[in-house]
């Protein structure tokens, strides 16, 4: 760290510094509490993401018991033909939002298959559907608590190192000023003496203060 200067060019600098910690403060909190809460609504996303997932899971277990005994198969019966995945900027952090998804349906005859295949294919576009809301739930959730974390840094910074580091150093200038200032008064009313009374002794400096 390079030695501070102790001048009063030096002060104005420290304290036009200081202004500026305490002007970029508040938006550092106010985008730290955003994205926190943008977070919190992330992992709620998330944690309905998993209940939805969960849902289909029961409800096809109920619904359609026989799919764990009928040897009929059902891989490649609907496969995801695009998704539709865009970025949005939150506050300067590209987060991944799920807009949609198109599924591909395989043909399948009405009398070689039963009659339950169609109610499958609406759960398994659901569950691919919701398959990949969890996936970007996860992604934005991960990508909100970096640029929360970066953010928070940022603030800790400012508050707790920088504005109480600035202030520390305008005390010990505006002391140092002030103490130089006190014994520039003090030379001057010695020399001053002793240019109207040469013969005189060196005076005490503490009355020439009070003089």
């Amino acid at each position: 760290m390079s030695r501070l200067p102790l001048t009063k060019a030096s002060l104005s600098r420290q304290k036009g510094l200081l202004k500026t910690y305490h002007d970029v403060l508040p938006s550092l909190d106010l985008k730290r509490r955003q994205l926190g809460a943008e977070r919190e609504a992330a992992r709620r996303q998330l944690e309905e993401a998993r209940a939805r997932a969960a849902a289909i899971a029961a409800e096809v277990g109920q619904s359609c018991p026989m799919l764990a005994h009928e040897r009929i198969d059902l891989s490649g019966l609907v496969t995801i033909a695009a998704v539709h995945q865009v970025e949005e900027n939150l506050m300067g952090t590209r987060l991944p939002k799920l807009e949609g998804v198109d599924f591909q349906v395989a043909d399948y005859g009405l009398l070689t298959r039963p009659f339950w295949v169609d109610a499958v294919v609406v759960w398994l576009q659901q569950a691919l559907r919701n398959q990949l809301q969890l996936r970007v739930a996860e992604q934005r959730l991960e990508l909100l608590r970096q640029a929360e974390r970066k953010v928070t840094q940022r603030f800790n910074l400012f508050d707790k190192v920088l504005i109480p580091r600035t202030r520390h150093n305008i005390k010990k200038i505006t002391i140092y000023l002030a103490d130089a200032e006190r014994a520039a008064v003090v030379n001057s009313k010695i020399a001053k003496r002793k240019k109207q009374n040469p013969s005189s002794q060196n005076p005490n400096p503490s009355s020439l203060v009070a003089a």
